[in-house]
């Protein structure tokens, strides 16, 4: 037995079964559920049967709800609720969906059988004689027996499995109190539909259940690639994301002459220069930094040959923030596009009378400054020269487009679409946001539910102990991109985010009446997750976090019911 084998938490009068877990995780990861595939539509049917096994859910099937979410086969949420005493109630959250299986090639059809693909890993790793660092770590993980391996387990059936094993504790105490509520939602993977929808029904449905939603718990993953300490982690909040894409328009030129035209590759670059990996664009505060932005694509826009120059040119972002709003991310977007775009213009047109001087003749006329338009302003001007039927014209093409999955290519193609309808010409940017905005959240001690989630886990990790194989550390951004930005945020949409963004399905309505509490990510840390050795640690996941989750859930709740 390792050392982490014998890691122990004197959390709580009753510690929840290791093996417990362990078997929950690996059943859960059994149900292949791919995002966009019948078993994830088929999910929640299962996982509501196995809830509906436990001792409390028999007795109280009325607590245990499917709520409709999206798709075709429909995919559902599954909430579950354990009543103690008063209103006061807690929610765990985590999703059921993961990303393809393609990934494990030969192995594919092991993927959700954790362990038998953990045998088949290790003889395959085994056989190469030339392994890589990533194939060496993977082998060595593998053969410890700390690490489980499977398509989903750590992200994030692991984290299901303890809200479980939260659940189950919490039913067999007679004294508890508040209510504890685990929500499971599709969609996570990709446009977070899931958890959407659940932030859409609550409000009716705490009404229904007569609870009052105080604090979440998010049981999303983290990596580490060391010995833990960075993956035993509570994470305060998390970071936002959007993805601005700048649609370069400019004048074709004959190469042979070429400053009788102005280069979009040109603009492009110079937009490209001022924003890729640009340490001074990094949002940043008293707390933390969240990287800068980086480009996702840039491509341009013709597929033949020809010996002209194109005319398009094509770029998206990726762009984390925390600190700064959604609307002043977009205003210093706006600022660098047009700053680089300008300085390439006039770069190119210093060029033109360099060349002029060596040919002893104008090369070309001076180029005019390029236009920047927000994408609002480029539909505006394309509905002046539609006329009144614009707005269904718009939907239809929407619609002839819906079978286009890449948000990019979509925002891409429906941009150039009103490009033509407004017939903009030229040197010219349009700007705007291609894909679904994630918010950014964080604690705010002020506020009397967020101070007492705090103060419940910093009692929690101080039963832990400054152990470094059992410690808890506080971060104060989830890195990820999770359900977390929709997990208890009030509606706080940017109208410049909606008004930007072409793709309908991704322009995200909060209800007004949307239900605010604190949040904070709290999950099994392992390496790799999306891909091929994607694995979980044993150790913590199944033996020492659902204890601690348990524990500060019942802190919190007590803490509310001494407070009243």
């Amino acid at each position: 037995m390792t050392s982490a084998r014998k890691e122990t938490v004197a959390l709580s009068s009753t510690r929840i079964d290791q093996n417990r877990v362990t078997d929950l995780a690996l059943r859960l990861t059994s149900w292949s559920s791919e995002t966009g595939t019948p078993g994830e539509a088929s999910f929640a049917d299962r996982l509501h049967a196995l809830l509906s096994e436990l001792p409390y859910f028999r007795e109280h099937p009325e607590d245990l709800r499917l709520l409709d979410s999206h798709g075709d086969p429909l995919t559902r949420n599954i909430v579950a609720l354990v009543r103690g005493t008063g209103t006061r109630t807690l929610v765990m959250a985590g999703h059921f969906d993961t990303v393809s299986t393609d990934n494990y090639h030969e192995l594919k059809p092991l993927a959700c059988d954790s362990l038998q693909l953990k045998d088949a890993l290790i003889e395959s790793l085994s056989a190469r004689s030339n392994r890589s660092e990533q194939e060496e770590r993977a082998l060595l993980d593998l053969q410890s027996g700390d690490f489980l391996p499977g398509r989903g387990l750590l992200d994030m059936k692991s984290g299901i499995a303890v809200a479980i094993a939260c659940l189950e504790s919490f039913a067999a105490d007679p004294g508890r109190q508040g209510n504890l509520m685990m929500v499971a939602t599709p969609d996570e993977e990709r446009e977070s539909r899931g958890m959407r929808s659940f932030r859409d029904a609550l409000p009716a449905l705490v009404q229904d259940f007569g609870v009052e939603i105080a604090a979440a718990i998010n049981l999303d993953v983290t990596s580490d690639q060391g010995d833990g300490r960075e993956g035993r982690a509570v994470y305060a909040g998390t970071i936002g994301k959007l993805l601005p894409f700048a649609l370069v328009i400019g004048c074709s030129s004959h190469a042979s002459y070429p400053f009788e035209g102005v280069s979009a590759q040109a603009m492009a670059a110079g937009i490209l220069a001022r924003l890729e990996g640009n340490a001074s664009l990094a949002d940043r505060n008293h707390i933390d930094v969240s990287p800068p932005p980086i480009c996702l694509e840039a491509k341009d826009l013709r597929d033949g040959y020809e010996v002209t120059t194109p005319e398009r040119f094509w770029i998206a972002f990726n762009w984390l923030y925390h600190a700064m709003t959604a609307d002043e991310l977009f205003d210093r977007f706006k600022s660098e596009v047009l700053t680089g775009a300008t300085e390439a213009v006039d770069r190119f047109a210093s060029q033109s009378s360099e060349f002029g001087k060596l040919v002893g003749r104008s090369a070309g006329a001076t180029p005019a400054k390029p236009r920047l338009l927000t994408f609002q302003e480029l539909r505006t001007l394309a509905a002046q020269n539609c006329g009144e039927d614009f707005s269904s014209l718009y939907t239809a093409q929407e619609k002839a487009l819906s079978g286009v999955d890449n948000p990019l290519l979509l925002t891409r193609q429906l941009t150039e679409w009103l490009v033509g309808i407004a017939r903009l010409s030229g040197p010219a940017i349009v700007v705007g946001f291609s894909g679904l905005h994630y918010p950014s959240s964080h604690l705010r001690l002020s506020e009397a539910n967020d101070h007492s989630l705090h103060q419940a886990i910093e009692k929690a990790r101080a039963g832990l102990g400054n152990d470094p194989e059992r410690s808890l550390v506080w971060k104060p951004h989830f890195q990820g991109i999770s359900d977390m930005s929709f997990l208890g945020l009030s509606a706080d949409g940017s109208q410049v985010v909606s008004d930007n963004t072409p793709i309908s399905r991704l322009i995200d309505h909060p209800h007004e009446d949307a239900v605010r509490f604190p949040a904070v990510n709290l999950g099994p840390w392992g390496r790799e997750f999306h891909q091929k050795f994607e694995r979980v640690y044993e150790p913590y996941a199944f033996g020492v976090l659902p204890d601690l989750v348990s524990e500060i859930a019942r802190t919190f709740l007590a803490d509310g019911n001494r407070a009243s």
